[in-house]
């Protein structure tokens, strides 16, 4: 199969004679080859979720970047904070998180040199990610990422969504990737309105993001057993790294029918 993208549905030499390169305007290029944009993610990293509590949000995304299906780099992070309240977590393809983060330092930088007493907060970053994403895509060359903006706002925790698309919306509990499927219905048991999120501890959501990354590891094969935990609360930031799932045992699997090698 030829998997050269200008050869894709190309008329045959032999038959219509040499294709003319100039219609793609790439006559400046030594090797014929026309600007190409991302067309598929490469390197990328899976789930992150979140959750509101009563005093603020948790979020938790896994280490692993994957290269296709090769569990590639297992210290990767892609959780990291933006000015004094906020955190921006993001799954996708790995460049562009990379991308990302550098726009929004530079970004802080800039809102820095006013030096006024005020920073990025989180409806800001949300703002902002959301409009540099839809215009992404409206030049169709978008970045490969869906991301989660959680801060605090006059004492109420705030915890937004957008994607590739520029879609958003926000949600006392949110997830990217396959944690969309696996870990939102477990969050929504416990948090599926706002007043529920009000009601729940710090300590309780903990738990329930440990038991999501969990799961996740099991049912998700792009993901991995370490991962890293960022809360957010008025005034206060803190990310732990290098978390691990704890009493993991994979013996429920010999219980499992219907798939692999049967042995009767």
């Amino acid at each position: 199969m030829e998997h050269h993208q200008v050869k894709w549905g190309r008329p045959r030499d032999d038959v219509y004679g040499k294709y003319d390169m100039r219609i793609h305007q790439a006559s400046n290029y030594s090797n014929g080859d026309p600007t190409q944009h991302t067309q598929s993610p490469i390197v990328t990293g899976t789930s992150v979720i979140a959750v509101k509590f009563d005093k603020g949000v948790i979020m938790a995304a896994d280490t692993l970047a994957s290269y296709g299906s090769l569990a590639r780099f297992d210290n990767q992070e892609r959780i990291f904070e933006v000015g004094k309240e906020t955190i921006v977590g993001i799954s996708g393809d790995i460049s562009d998180l990379q991308y990302i983060q550098r726009m929004l330092e530079e970004l802080e930088i800039q809102e820095n040199y006013d030096d006024d007493g005020h920073s990025l907060r989180a409806k800001h970053v949300f703002q902002y990610m959301s409009r540099v994403m839809y215009h992404r895509r409206s030049q169709l060359d978008p970045l490969w990422n869906a991301l989660l903006v959680a801060g605090v706002e006059d004492g109420k925790p705030v915890l937004n969504y957008v994607d590739l698309l520029g879609v958003t919306y926000s949600s006392p509990a949110l997830a990217t990737g396959f944690g969309a499927h696996l870990a939102i219905p477990l969050l929504r048991q416990v948090v599926e309105r706002e007043e529920d999120s009000a009601k729940l501890s710090e300590e309780d959501a903990r738990k329930l993001i440990d038991k999501c990354m969990k799961v996740l590891f099991y049912r998700d094969a792009r993901s991995l057993d370490k991962y890293m935990v960022a809360t957010v609360k008025e005034g206060e930031v803190k990310i732990e790294r290098d978390v691990r799932c704890e009493n993991m045992s994979w013996r429920f699997a010999q219980d499992i029918t219907g798939y692999g090698t049967q042995t009767v």
